[in-house]
């Protein structure tokens, strides 16, 4: 198939997902929000040692022995650090996501989904002020330890990977955001970014999935044994990749524990975080079996 037969492939499967394409936009319209002015007023100071802002039992030293042997104090510090590496992930996720999106708005073959797109690039853009203002004003913005891969793939695969690693992150994501926006115990700035985040991010899963069926749906006439094993490898990977993540050293480093890399490789195989990262990915997981886009699930993650 030429590459101008596969964009008219894609453009007519496309087709398929008009009514979700306009209902999400037509909710992205309705529910618009300056963030600006949605949070207006952002304490001065937090008090980390005295408030929570990540639930304890998402922190990645929960279930360790180190968590047992640290003081309440010591554990909201540590808490606080996991809420900036969170929200710093998602700004450089988001960074990439949006360099993705703006690349493909008004790609020809993708002019069914434009406009949505517009609104998906607008919204990351929003959440991104919100993260970045957290970390800015009360904490720093950690580094990312993804590599960008220089291998260069047909374009229907590109797509593919790069949709299918938007709604990984973000199906992790959310978990994240739909538990703590409920959690009490929380300071109300991170409840309020976490459900602000998941109000939104809720539209991108739903048109992240039905997005990515049909590219698979199209992929799968063009791509061969090799290539489909590539595409479950890489995206296998990349759960790893985001996930470890989570247990960042230099977060460790920041509260004053000992040995953070040897710490986060102990966190990391601790029986209780292997539970919840599966926990937490089972959903993105049993939609891309059903899919076929993967085979089985990523048990280099867990």
């Amino acid at each position: 198939m030429t590459k101008a037969a596969a964009g008219s492939a894609l453009s007519t499967a496309l087709a398929s997902i008009d009514d979700t394409v306009a209902r999400l936009s037509h909710l992205s319209r309705r529910s618009y929000q300056n963030p600006y002015t949605a949070l207006s007023e952002w304490p001065e100071t937090v008090r980390p040692d005295e408030e929570w802002f990540s639930s304890p039992e998402y922190v990645s030293l929960y279930g360790t022995r180190m968590w047992d042997e640290l003081d309440e104090p010591a554990r909201r510090r540590l808490a606080f650090q996991e809420a900036a590496n969170f929200y710093s992930l998602n700004i450089h996720g988001e960074k990439s996501l949006m360099r993705g999106l703006a690349a493909r708005l008004y790609r020809p073959d993708l002019l069914g989904v434009a406009d949505y797109l517009h609104h998906f690039l607008d919204e990351e853009n929003k959440h991104s002020i919100y993260f970045g203002q957290f970390c800015r004003k009360y904490a720093r913005i950690y580094r990312s330890r993804q590599i960008a891969g220089t291998e260069t793939r047909p374009q229907h695969v590109e797509d593919l990977l790069f949709f299918a690693k938007t709604l990984i992150f973000e199906e992790i994501v959310d978990y994240y955001n739909r538990v703590q926006a409920r959690d009490g115990r929380l300071h109300p700035v991170a409840r309020f970014i976490n459900h602000n985040h998941h109000y939104e991010e809720a539209r991108h899963l739903v048109f992240g999935r039905r997005l990515l069926a049909v590219l698979w749906e199209v992929c799968t006439a063009e791509l061969t044994a090799e290539q489909v094993d590539d595409v479950r490898d890489y995206l296998s990977q990349f759960f790893v990749m985001t996930w470890r993540e989570f247990y960042n050293p230099d977060v460790y480093a920041e509260v004053n524990l000992p040995e953070p890399w040897e710490l986060a490789e102990t966190a990391w195989t601790t029986p209780y975080q292997r539970d919840l990262r599966r926990r937490v990915s089972a959903g993105c997981v049993k939609f891309l079996i059903s899919t076929g886009i993967l085979s089985e699930e990523p048990h280099d993650a867990y």
